[in-house]
């Protein structure tokens, strides 16, 4: 089991249903048996996903008489995604190191340095100083 708070929060997105629920929570609080509809899985596994996003501190539930909410909690997604976003810098300069070095191999005309207009190779051998052989 994870014991940073990163990483246990990486454990509790890497599930797809938990991912679902998170989404879900976005549009607003809700309760087991309204998360559960979309699901064909019972209410208790619901409610075991629902433990593993509370104990990586991504929901928070609360109980109102009889009903228990959950409510999407939005500090560990932000922790997350700056985490994420320092190497999607890193892998967006790499890409466009990548598309510069492409552009280069499949149109070496437009990517080399101007130079001086050379001439045409009928011409060089009328050069003075120049032999034909």
């Amino acid at each position: 089991m994870p014991t940073d708070r990163l990483s246990t929060i990486f454990a509790a997105l890497a599930d797809p249903t938990r991912r679902a629920i998170l989404a879900r929570l976005a549009d607003g609080d809700a309760t087991v048996t309204q998360l559960a509809e979309p699901f064909s899985i019972s209410l208790p596994a619901i409610s075991r996903h629902l433990k593993v996003l509370e104990h990586a501190g991504l929901i928070s539930r609360s109980r109102t008489a009889q009903w228990r909410s959950s409510s999407l909690q939005v500090e560990p997604l932000r922790e997350a995604t700056a985490w994420m976003e320092r190497y999607r810098q890193f892998w967006d300069t790499n890409f466009d190191r990548l598309d510069a070095h492409l552009q280069r191999v499949q149109n070496p005309q437009s990517a080399a340095p101007p130079s001086a207009p050379q001439p045409p190779p009928s011409a060089q051998h009328d050069q003075p100083g120049r032999t034909s052989s």
